[in-house]
């Protein structure tokens, strides 16, 4: 089962897709990846989630990702003696730390760090950015602030602190636990939430210990301005602009996913594009034009992953909102224009010998009639430098490691193979041979481009090309080495 589309789709699993059935339908609709969302959810739910989607990946010989996010310091108001207040523009209101039930002048903010560090002007965000208040005098326990979007507030709202770096972590007590929990599960990617600097993804990764890639979601003002910083420290970067939309002016939120996009392809790291893409279908058989417009735009800036949230966990037509990215990710893809898009933006600069080896496998792809490129990797990182250069041809992925397998499920354009381990390079061009006549990405009469590094099993070392015909498979059949 051969995607025609290169760009890869994440669908999150929930209440509207618990069971066998459904999984392996959103997987044959489309999906490559599938999110947990430890925000809801309890272990044994997310447990039979990923036994059930490794079940598909074993009756389907397909390898599949699957992404645990974690949920991340939750920031709330506290309650009110009437349930709710309705805030009026111009008044005063103070958030402290008192647990005495809150009325029309104050309530709880049970989080002595936004305390610690806001300053007069700040703002404080309320129920997604429905009210907004500026604060005036502040001190360790309390903030007395100014509404300036007025409002209904109610019990255990979010609030949003866009204006500062909160001295917290990104890993509350329940994301140590579920990240140890998952990583023992066999999770492949772990997104992490409410990142504001590097040193919170080098924290997640301290913890990992190497079972599961690290995928920082860029949802705070905080972590944009840091970009370049949390994105050398991660594996893999999320546009999550739902917090993004709220914390900052949403017009600002375009050109601040396509920055994004535009770093994680210089790098070589898989990017994911998320939050209401097809948020119309939760309750609707059909999206509106302007998301689909939204899903395209998003592919034509490169992105390797686009991604369903409450569509497939909790909406009522999950597949068909899986076939709808799909389809448009198909004419997206067959558009000439997107070709001229990705290939303008194609950075040209070669640092490393695997960066020329790459790019070389590339031009030759497409000034020759070659059907693919096939790269041994151990950690993924050939494939991911293949995917980098945004070839017209396929990228055949081929490892010995289901888990490296697995992982490049969210990386443009990479079809998975696992393979038997080769100590020589002739045995890497026939397993390859092998890979693009079984998965009939080529015939017999065609020819692919073979990439590896020598010596084998190292990773890091891609530094030999070889363009290849199909029949070698014949010639090196018998031939032990």
């Amino acid at each position: 089962m051969i995607r025609q589309r290169n760009v890869k789709i994440v669908a999150t699993l929930g209440p509207a897709s618990n069971d066998y059935e459904m999984i392996r339908g959103l997987f044959e609709a489309g999906a490559d990846v599938f999110r947990l969302n430890m925000s809801h959810g309890d272990h044994d739910e997310i447990r039979v989630r990923h036994e059930i989607i490794r079940q598909v990946e074993k009756d389907l010989e397909r390898p599949i990702a699957i992404l645990a996010d974690l949920q991340g310091p939750k920031l709330r108001c506290g309650v009110f003696a009437n349930e709710a207040e309705e805030l009026v523009a111009g008044q005063s209101f103070r958030f402290d730390l008192d647990d005495a039930p809150g009325d029309i002048n104050r309530v709880q903010l049970p989080h002595k760090e936004i305390f610690e560090a806001l300053e007069p002007g700040s703002s404080l965000l309320i129920n997604d950015g429905k009210i907004k208040v500026r604060v005036k005098t502040c001190g360790v326990d309390f903030a007395d602030c100014e509404v300036e979007v007025p409002g209904v507030i109610s019990n255990r709202k979010g609030v949003n602190v866009p204006d500062v770096v909160l001295p917290l972590a990104a890993l509350s007590e329940k994301d140590r636990k579920d990240l140890e929990f998952v990583c023992e599960l066999g999770v492949d990617w772990l997104a992490l939430s409410f990142v504001q600097r590097a040193a919170d993804v080098e924290e997640a990764r301290v913890l990992a210990k190497g079972r599961a890639a690290v995928l920082s979601k860029i949802e705070k003002p905080a972590a944009v301005s840091a970009f370049d910083e949390i994105l050398a420290v991660s594996d893999g970067i999320m546009v999550a602009r739902g917090d993004l939309g709220v914390e900052l002016p949403v017009q600002n939120v375009p050109p601040i996913q396509k920055r994004l996009i535009r770093g994680c392809r210089r790098a070589a790291k898989p990017v994911i594009v998320a939050t209401q893409m097809l948020e119309s279908m939760i309750e609707s058989p059909v999206p509106t034009r302007a998301e689909v417009s939204d899903v395209a735009t998003a592919i034509y800036e490169g992105t390797d992953a686009i991604m369903l949230s409450a569509e497939s966990a909790a909406g009522n037509y999950p597949i068909e909102a899986v076939t709808t990215m799909n389809n448009v990710a198909m004419e997206v893809e067959n558009d000439q224009t997107y070709r001229q898009v990705i290939e303008a933006s194609r950075k040209a600069d070669r640092m490393t010998v695997a960066d020329g080896i790459v790019a070389a496998a590339r031009e030759i792809a497409e000034t020759t009639d070659i059907k693919a490129i096939c790269c041994f990797t151990q950690s993924g990182t050939t494939a991911l430098l293949v995917a980098r250069e945004r070839p017209r041809v396929r990228i055949l992925a081929l490892t010995p490691l289901t888990r490296t397998a697995r992982r490049l499920c969210l990386s443009w354009g990479a079809v998975c193979v696992l393979t038997e381990e080769v100590e020589r390079f002739k045995g890497a061009v026939v397993g390859a041979v092998r890979a693009a006549l079984n998965t009939e990405v080529a015939s017999e009469d065609d020819q692919i481009v073979v990439t590896a590094g020598v010596p084998f099993n190292k990773p890091g070392t891609t530094n030999i090309l070889r363009v290849a015909p199909c029949v070698e498979r014949l010639i090196y059949s018998s031939d032990p080495e």
